[in-house]
């Protein structure tokens, strides 16, 4: 049950229709089409769990989008350049592949 339903119930306000707009905001009837393979998954914990369906669906969603919130927070890979001398003489990163293959021969693939 969404908030708003549950709210106005506990403070014995009934379905009018200058409540529609509130419920509306905070919950979100929908029609979601699930691949059968998650389908499966959401039934068999509904089942195993005992819990409806739509609040296992709920939680999942709810566990899925905080977990993304988190990733997006991770700090940015970054690579550190290393020195590692001048390039020999005759030699030029112009053409990486003649240059792997005078360095380690034809077969360096």
């Amino acid at each position: 049950m969404c908030r708003a339903t549950a709210e106005s119930r506990q403070h014995g306000v009934h379905a009018r229709h200058h409540d529609a707009l509130t419920v509306a905001s905070w919950c979100m009837r929908t029609t979601l089409t699930l691949d059968d393979d998650i389908a499966v998954r959401l039934q068999a914990e509904s089942r195993k769990t005992g819990r409806p369906f739509k609040t296992v669906v709920n939680d999942y969603l709810r566990a899925g989008l905080a977990q993304r919130r988190v990733a997006n927070k991770a700090a940015p890979f970054r690579v550190e350049p290393v020195r590692m001398g001048a390039l020999l003489p005759g030699r030029s990163y112009d053409n990486i592949g003649a240059l792997l293959e005078e360095t380690e021969g034809h077969e360096h693939r």
